[in-house]
Formats: C-alpha cells, structure tokens, sequence
C-alpha cells in the first residue's frame, strides 16, 4: 500500500480549534499563515492549551491576503474583522525570542473573556510553531502509530490525531515507519521535507481534541512503550523543515528518499 496523505491539519491561531483544507502550499517557512497567531499572559508567558484545554472550542478563520480574522465561539457567537498591528513586542517562546506585534481590534478581549485571564493577542513575525527555530516547520504522523497508540492505551475506540496537532497525518506505512525517515528527505506531493527530530509530547495530548477535556492517558500509555526518542522524551511524531516548496494535496503520495540521498553519499 501506498503511503498518502489522509488529513491536513493547521491552526491560524495557536492553541484554537484547528481547520482542515484539502490543499496547502508549503513554502520555505511551512504553510502561509499557520500558527499566525499566538497568545501570551500579564507576564509575558505562552498561554496555551496545558493552561486552558477548551480553548480548543475556539474555531478561528484567517485569510493571509485579505488579514480577515474571524472567531467563532461555542455558543455561536462571532467576533470577525481586518487585522491591524500595534506596537512590536519582544516576545519569547520557549527560552527563545520570537518577535511579533499585538494585534488591535477585538479578537483579544474577547478570547480573554473565554478563558477567564487578560491575555494580549500576538502576531507572530514568523510562525509561531514550537520547533521552528530547530527546522520544525513542518510535522507529520502516521495512522498506523494512531492505531498502536490505542493498542497500547487499551482504549476502545480509534485515537483521533487531532490531539497531536500535526500538520500531516499519513496512511499506508506500519506503525512508527516515520521514525526511520529521520535526517532523509521526504516527497509529499509536489514538495520535499527533510524531517529533523521526533516529537516529544506533553499534557495537551490527553485532551479531547472537540472539548479540550482529559480522556486518554496519552503521556502513560507512551512512557511504557516509547520512554526515550532520539531528540526529546516521549516521541510520537517527527517533525521537519521544506527543502523544496510545493502543493500538498489530501491523498497526494508520501515517499521516502532515504534511499536517493544514501546513493548520493
């Protein structure tokens, strides 16, 4: 069977409700657009799904070209407009900064009256993926490790790779295939990735990716069967960075060049 691609996964905001085309352009920085947006706390700090799982009930819209943000929230009400800039902020996500300007309008006091916390909407220079300053643009995840994942849990029913927040989910290879594409290059569609370390999970992994509620001990279930990865702890998943930009379609094929690149060296 050939490996293809079976879901694509972005959110224009970090930490809401993610969306689904059937097609992106991966361009050198990863998909245009993804993880546009980020938010912080009175301090500064990261604000995200470990400190508010329902904030996943957020569904965010955002146009790079035209800069419209739309939220729907959970009750069905809307908050929608053109996105202006404010002043530039030295912001820093995690112990590394990641420059970006506060947005204006009324995006932000509105997800702080969701959460319950003052919280400054950001918009990041550069995307606000946790693994971009290491070559982690782009991150991919196969449904046979899904599939092991739920063997392992003991759970009944499937594991929804919502929870992971990957920007592929694949079909077609065994479970954890992904992990022997790392340092390799990786064709998916009319782009290649070269994919640069595994995954470490933590807490958000365990929600509920419609309600952001707890209900798979996700973080147990790896730590008996996948303690140690070979770049962070607890790996499910690999991530990695566009070599060649290019149009990824849902079902487009999924190839490996591990054995292009061997030949080469």
């Amino acid at each position: 069977m050939e490996a293809r691609v079976a879901r694509i996964s972005i959110a224009p905001v970090k930490s809401l409700g993610l969306l689904h085309p059937d097609e992106v352009l991966l361009e050198q920085g990863g998909v245009r657009g993804n993880r546009r947006f980020w938010l912080v706390d009175a301090d500064g700090r990261l604000y995200n799904n470990k400190r508010n799982g329902p904030m996943v009930r957020i569904a965010p819209q955002w146009d790079e070209d035209t800069r419209e943000l739309t939220l729907t929230f959970p009750d069905g009400s809307t908050v929608g407009g053109v996105v202006e800039l404010g002043e530039d902020i030295a912001a820093v996500m995690y112990k590394h900064p990641h420059p970006s300007r506060r947005v204006l309008g009324p995006w932000e006091a509105a997800i702080s009256d969701y959460v319950g916390a003052p919280l400054t909407l950001l918009h990041a220079n550069e995307h606000a993926v946790d693994r971009g300053y290491r070559g982690g643009t782009v991150s991919l995840i196969s449904r046979a490790s899904l599939e092991k994942l739920r063997e392992e849990a003991g759970a009944g029913a499937q594991v929804d790779g919502r929870r992971f927040r990957m920007l592929f989910e694949i079909d077609g290879v065994d479970p954890h295939e992904e992990d022997e594409w790392l340092g390799t290059q990786v064709r998916v569609g009319d782009a290649t990735i070269v994919l640069n370390g595994d995954v470490g999970r933590c807490l958000v992994t365990s929600h509920d990716p419609d309600t952001g509620v707890t209900d798979l001990d996700t973080l147990g279930t790896l730590a008996g069967y996948r303690r140690e990865g070979r770049n962070e702890p607890l790996p499910f998943g690999v991530y990695g960075a566009v070599a060649v930009p290019g149009r990824v379609r849902v079902g487009d094929a999924v190839q490996p060049l591990q054995d292009r690149l061997l030949a080469a060296t």
